[in-house]
């Protein structure tokens, strides 16, 4: 009997996480398109959440699929999106780069084409799929990130050209456990960004990874313990090309597939990136992973070097320390 009340009272106390309350409080809320959460759509979740909020705010959504564009404003800080399940819980929208700008001839472009685009700090993103499922006729952005400190768990990020997009400079990500495909340059940007056991997917031969890390930052992104996996038939994929000079990507640690080009590393069709550009490998295993026929101007860390690269390490700077 005694442990039929201790269940119980477990069970009341886990309901109470996701009970509905006042908006202003740090209690979950709810988002369900079958309309037994609070809210139907993440957007007007989003919009009832305080700003500057100095305690931790879940949005827990249910499965289904949410065919939402997205924004987190930069006055919202310290909320979770939480999907009830990675694979059955799916924001997604479908703009494109070539997509006309109404009453114009011109194209949308890159950076607005993203499904979700977090401009504030301290966001977490966990246990949810956020897609790009236009067709192939342009940039396509899921993932947008403009502010600091923020983390990206067990999440699946879904697209074809530039899929996630790190969009500011001076800026720290952390995913782990993630699943991100793509097809061209589909991690891309200036940010600071440290990937931990993360399968990284490639759909077709390309480019992996496009940093554009300024000069006057001293990392870019980082891949640790990650699998580089490819779509049958695949097999001549880079992992990176400097969309600006002084790109920095370092794969450490990871398990490279066979469609891993043997140079391993594009100039961009410009030789003077091959005097800037910060491309590394560390311990690296796998068919791809041979360094024999590497571009002489990428490097091979010694063991001592990558012992110093940890994410303690690479996220050091910034006003505030970075929780992940």
């Amino acid at each position: 009997m005694k442990q039929f009340f201790l269940t119980l009272l477990l069970y009341v106390g886990a309901l109470g996480v996701y009970a509905a309350g006042p908006y202003d409080n740090p209690d979950t809320i709810v988002v369900a398109r079958d309309g037994t959460g609070q809210f139907r759509t993440v957007g007007e979740a989003i919009e009832v959440c305080r700003a500057f909020m100095d305690y931790h705010k879940v949005i827990f959504v249910k499965r289904g699929v949410y065919k939402e564009k997205l924004i987190i404003p930069s006055w919202l800080d310290n909320i979770e999106i939480l999907g009830e399940d990675v694979n059955e819980t799916v924001i997604t929208y479908d703009d494109h780069a070539n997509i006309r700008l109404a009453g114009t001839e011109q194209g949308m472009g890159t950076f607005r084409t993203y499904t979700l685009k977090i401009e504030g700090n301290a966001i977490t993103l966990k246990n949810i799929t956020i897609e790009n499922n236009s067709a192939r006729l342009g940039q396509a952005v899921a993932l947008h990130t403009e502010g600091d400190r923020i983390r990206i768990i067990g999440c699946r990020l879904l697209g074809h050209q530039d899929t996630v997009y790190t969009g500011k400079a001076g800026t720290r990500l952390y995913f782990c456990d993630c699943y991100i495909e793509g097809t061209t340059d589909f991690i891309f940007g200036p940010s600071t960004a440290w990937f931990e056991n993360c399968e990284i997917h490639s759909r077709i031969n390309s480019y992996i990874t496009a940093a554009s890390t300024p000069q006057d930052i001293r990392y870019g992104y980082v891949f640790n313990r990650c699998r580089l996996t490819a779509d049958e038939g695949v097999d001549k994929v880079y992992l990176g090309r400097p969309w600006r000079p002084y790109a920095y990507t370092l794969f450490m640690n990871c398990e490279m597939g066979r469609h891993i080009r043997p140079e391993g590393w594009h100039n961009w069709g410009n030789t003077a990136n091959e005097q800037t550009a910060r491309y590394q490998e560390y311990n690296n295993s796998g068919a791809g992973a041979a360094t024999a026929q590497r571009v002489a101007w990428s490097r091979q860390l010694t063991k001592k070097e990558a012992a110093q690269i940890t994410p303690e390490t690479i996220f050091s700077f910034g006003a505030q320390k970075f929780e992940y």
